[in-house]
């Protein structure tokens, strides 16, 4: 696999008026600060709004975005795949306030400081949570329980060999990391608009 296009933080900021900007991140990350007139349509919504940024890419260039850049690759080959051309900004949201550049937030957004958790600190602390369990059942109640850490453990491998993310696939599918039918409507119609 070929890796995406890519923006640098300093390219990206200079074209961002003629960019249409989609954040692939769930709406809770989106809500703690994305790039200034970003569209929140997250990972797994991709193949439902394929039509719209079909759309869009032929009217201008799509500049996908995450919070360190694999999800937007991601979401780049499986635009790739539909034939869609798009770049990724390199580094994701983290370069981009890294780099003093402002975040945006939705109305009703206090601040990044009540904002949700990203992904990475979801899969941090729910995978820490299972090794600690694992280990204290192993020891309180049986040793079969240290099973579940060494588990985790693999997974955690795993996912860095793959670059891949299981734990994170499911944790996108809690509520709070969904977004309503009606939010993702509305961004589909926005998108339509531009």
């Amino acid at each position: 696999m070929t890796k995406p296009a890519s923006l640098g933080t300093g390219e990206a900021r200079t074209r961002l008026h003629e960019l249409t900007v989609i954040d692939v991140r769930t709406p809770g990350e989106y809500r703690g600060g994305h790039l200034p007139g970003a569209l929140n349509i997250p990972l797994d919504q991709i193949q439902r709004a394929l039509p719209d940024i079909r759309r869009s890419a032929e009217r201008g260039d799509v500049l996908v975005v995450c919070a360190s850049g694999t999800r937007s690759e991601n979401a780049c080959r499986i635009l790739a795949d539909n034939r869609i051309a798009a770049a990724t900004l390199s580094g994701g949201t983290g370069a981009w306030a890294a780099a003093g550049h402002d975040l945006h937030y939705p109305q009703g957004a206090a601040c990044a400081t009540s904002a949700a958790w990203s992904m990475e600190r979801q899969v941090r602390f729910t995978a820490g949570t299972i090794v600690l369990i694992g280990l204290l059942l192993g020891v309180l109640v049986h040793p079969a329980f240290q099973i579940l850490s060494a588990g985790i453990a693999g997974g955690l491998v795993f996912s860095a060999l793959t670059d891949t993310c299981g734990m994170a696939a499911l944790l996108a599918k809690l509520p709070h990391n969904r977004p309503r039918t009606a939010d993702l409507d509305n961004t589909l119609a926005e998108l339509r608009n531009r």
